[in-house]
């Protein structure tokens, strides 16, 4: 019994040392403002991904570095303040054992057809109730991209008094059922 006992201590030993071993990670990087220039004094927030936990708060130096070493390898979310706002957040930055993660801040503007090119394209769908008086139930329609704008759908208001006399007139103009 005392052998296996301090079998399992050796075992338990040599995996703490290995794991002590392996080292920590790192994340480093540069912080520039929207004219390419080093910013000084930039806070660089490391905390867990779900932001329960923080690890670390770094601040750049004179020439826009900042560096936060010992981190456990892991995922982070990583977050950028200047002069006490919050300019930028990463929330998937990861870490690997003994290595450095480079993570650089460019807080040049993006043209709007430059960033937009990035997005996916997809469909837009609207939901389209059911008619009144009708036995079918609502679907589902694809639009057009621009459409899904504000004020886009030309949707018009109107009172009871109008929708009845709209239904009376389509009805009176052979479209009826």
């Amino acid at each position: 019994m005392f052998s296996k006992s301090l079998y399992i201590g050796f075992v338990g030993f040599v995996l703490s040392v290995a794991t002590a071993w392996a080292g920590g990670s790192a994340i480093q990087g540069v912080v520039k403002d929207a004219k390419g220039q080093a910013i000084k004094g930039a806070d660089v927030r490391i905390e867990s991904k779900d932001g329960k936990q923080q690890f670390n708060t770094v601040k750049t130096d004179g020439k826009g570095r900042y560096i936060s070493e010992g981190l456990p390898p892991g995922v982070y979310r990583v977050t950028l303040a200047v002069n006490g706002a919050v300019k930028a957040s990463i929330t998937n930055t990861k870490t690997k054992a003994d290595q450095t993660t480079q993570l650089n801040f460019d807080l040049k503007p993006v043209p709007v057809a430059q960033a937009n090119a990035g997005q996916k394209k997809g469909k837009h769908m609207v939901w389209v109730p059911a008619s009144t008086g009708s036995h079918i139930g609502g679907r589902w329609v694809e639009v057009p991209d621009g459409a899904t704008e504000p004020g886009a759908l030309n949707v018009q208001r109107a009172n009871a008094e109008q929708l009845q006399r709209a239904a009376q007139s389509a009805g009176s103009s052979g479209t009826g059922r």
